[in-house]
């Protein structure tokens, strides 16, 4: 039960990253360099397939210019 908690709200924190990036114009690839995370983490982060870090959520915040809570919304 827990699991699937999380499960869920680790893939609503990837697509919030994907749909913003999108709707920013950037590529993962663009994305990831200027985060300075690797293109797989991010790959990783927009499926919602790992647990990632504070600090790599707020590198690609700021590079998106947004607030990290917006990632963490449903």
């Amino acid at each position: 039960m827990q699991k699937e908690r999380y499960d869920t709200f680790l893939k609503t924190v990837g697509n919030n990253v994907r749909s913003i990036r999108i709707e920013k114009g950037l590529t993962m690839e663009a994305l990831a360099n200027e985060a300075e995370i690797e293109y797989r983490q991010l790959g990783r982060i927009e499926r919602g397939e790992v647990n990632t870090t504070i600090v790599s959520l707020l590198k690609i915040a700021n590079v998106l210019e947004v607030n990290v809570s917006t990632f963490l919304l449903s």
